[in-house]
């Protein structure tokens, strides 16, 4: 059913079924080459793939094996089949890589890592690939003209993987695991210094600190409300004109009296005979 849809489709766009049965047919090998590459030229790509899979298996290990690779490459990028794009440009830059065309198929795969990349809030596994691909393809060619265009690739990447930590580190604050938040909002600071959330973290740091000291025992509390004010402290520090800052300040009032309020506590249970 698949291979009927394809080829319906394949006539509408490429030639008209008859003219086009005749070139998938046609011994002459050469001539369906022709027909296929100026199909990829014209932007019927649909009409491409067909003949260059069965010119792959019946022209590998001759020199227009080259071509075909490489063409069938464009085609799969074409019809915006990534997965497959991205294997055989990185297939063409590894089996040629002498050819004055490597350099653009191994940028070109490291394009399809990049549009293959899912929202942030997604698995990160692919921008995390693709970043390493780009990575390898500014190693492999330092001087390229498309350096720049991999680093601000890179940069965009980078900022998704940013996000996603930033947003798994509150995820602990929103769901009231309120040490596991200290520990990581703090480590997505250290991990992304850079990081457009640091001042909100640094916030959460703060907040998650004092829910945690709330919800002590009393043994526990002088103790880690005096861990929220350090991160207050801190906090303050460095943002000193933060748009939570008067939050800040109200858990650092708060702090104070709850020390206070439990050394009174202590002190006339002293006293008490």
């Amino acid at each position: 059913m698949v291979r009927n849809f394809v080829h319906v489709a394949v006539c509408a766009v490429a030639l008209g079924c008859n003219d086009y049965n005749k070139v998938l047919k046609s011994p002459d090998l050469d001539y369906k080459f022709e027909r296929a590459v100026a199909f990829v030229d014209s932007g019927k790509c649909m009409g491409a793939l067909p003949i260059l899979d069965e010119l792959s298996g019946l022209m590998r290990g001759t020199e227009q094996a080259r071509e075909v690779q490489w063409h069938l490459a464009r085609a799969h990028y074409c019809v915006n089949d990534l997965y497959l794009a991205r294997y055989h440009y990185k297939s063409f830059a590894k089996a040629f890589p002498y050819d004055v065309r490597a350099e653009e198929a191994a940028f070109i795969s490291a394009v399809c890592s990049y549009r293959l990349s899912p929202q942030a809030s997604l698995d990160q596994t692919e921008t995390r690939a693709a970043i390493e691909e780009l990575q390898l393809f500014m190693n492999r060619y330092p001087s390229s003209a498309r350096r720049d265009s991999s680093q601000r690739l890179i940069s965009t990447l980078r900022r998704k993987l940013n996000d996603k930590d930033f947003e798994l580190a509150a995820l602990y604050h929103t769901t009231g695991q309120y040490k596991a938040a200290t520990l990581a909002l703090a480590q997505h600071v250290r991990d992304f210094p850079d990081s457009p959330h640091r001042e909100q973290a640094a916030w959460l740091i703060v907040d998650a600190h004092y829910q945690y000291a709330i919800r002590s025992t009393d043994r526990r509390k002088v103790e880690r409300f005096t861990e929220a004010i350090t991160a207050f402290h801190n906090f303050v520090a460095r943002y000193p004109d933060s748009r939570y800052a008067s939050d800040a300040q109200r858990i650092y009032d708060a702090c104070i009296r709850g020390i206070d309020a439990l050394k009174q506590a202590e002190l006339t249970s002293a006293d008490t005979p």
